[in-house]
């Protein structure tokens, strides 16, 4: 079984930065990709990036693009997140696959942690 644990989550200023985490354990096998997604009460969870986990392939949702940057090494999935605005408020899960589908999709994922809260005030 796949475990992944976020951290690095918390309470920030809008402008200001938060690094996540997400260490993959558990049984191996092939890694697809990576990626970050975040979700609001009532809301459905959006994709914010991912990442190939081989070629290194990064892609970003529109709102973020610019502001944060997805990373890995070895099993660690990271999002660096700048100039954080009160509207990326949510509660951000890490998800992994060993699939080829569109990396942006929720149903791409088999494996997901559980969460870590990031609160921007204004």
């Amino acid at each position: 079984q796949v475990q992944l644990v976020e951290s690095g989550g918390g309470l920030v200023q809008a402008g200001g930065s938060l690094r996540l985490s997400c260490a993959a354990s558990g049984r191996s096998f092939s890694t697809n990709a990576m990626g970050w997604f975040r979700q609001a009460p009532g809301k459905e969870r959006e994709f914010v990036a991912a990442i190939s986990w081989s070629g290194g392939r990064v892609y970003y949702a529109n709102s973020v693009k610019g502001r944060f940057t997805i990373s890995n090494a070895k099993t660690t999935v990271y999002l660096q997140m700048n100039s954080l605005k009160p509207e990326d408020t949510d509660v951000y899960y890490c998800a992994r696959t060993n699939s080829d589908r569109d990396p942006s999709r929720v149903y791409t994922y088999e494996y997901w942690g559980q969460g870590t809260k990031v609160t921007v005030s204004s």
